[in-house]
């Protein structure tokens, strides 16, 4: 049986902010905006190439504090290319770090695996981007 993470909701203050920040800045579709009632607003939005998407709303959430998620993860097969897109974006990003030995050669794909950067919305949730470029069959 296969088992799909489809959706992660990310606790936000101001659900407009948040539509433009992740479908304006980052680049994320905006599946849909559905006001469901009085108060109640759900918008989900999934990164390009992703099976997961992410939802931000108001009164059908679960009561999270805005900023309150941090370890989201974003994996991407060129780390300096998605980088200098948020950075067009207007996207506040780190440097690329490493979390192993520095690859000698400066090939693109010697990040693999080890290439992060990190980025956080307006509230404070806070992503890392890795690169993968490919994966093994198992």
């Amino acid at each position: 049986m296969d088992w799909t993470l489809e959706v992660v909701i990310v606790p936000v203050s101001d659900v407009d902010r948040a539509k433009a920040f992740y479908g304006e800045q980052c680049g994320f579709h905006v599946d849909h905006d559905t006001v469901v009632g009085p108060g109640a607003r759900v918008v989900q939005l999934t990164p390009r190439g992703s099976g997961c998407s992410i939802v931000v709303g108001e009164g059908v959430v679960p009561p999270m504090p805005p900023g309150s998620l941090k370890g989201l993860q974003l994996v991407v097969a060129d780390l300096p290319r998605a980088r200098e897109t948020l950075l067009a974006g207007g996207v506040d990003v780190s440097e690329i770090q490493l979390l192993g030995p520095d690859p000698a050669t400066g090939r693109p794909e010697d990040l693999d695996n080890i290439g992060f950067f990190h980025f956080s919305d307006p509230d404070g949730n806070a992503w890392a981007v890795q690169q993968i470029s490919a994966r093994g069959n198992s």
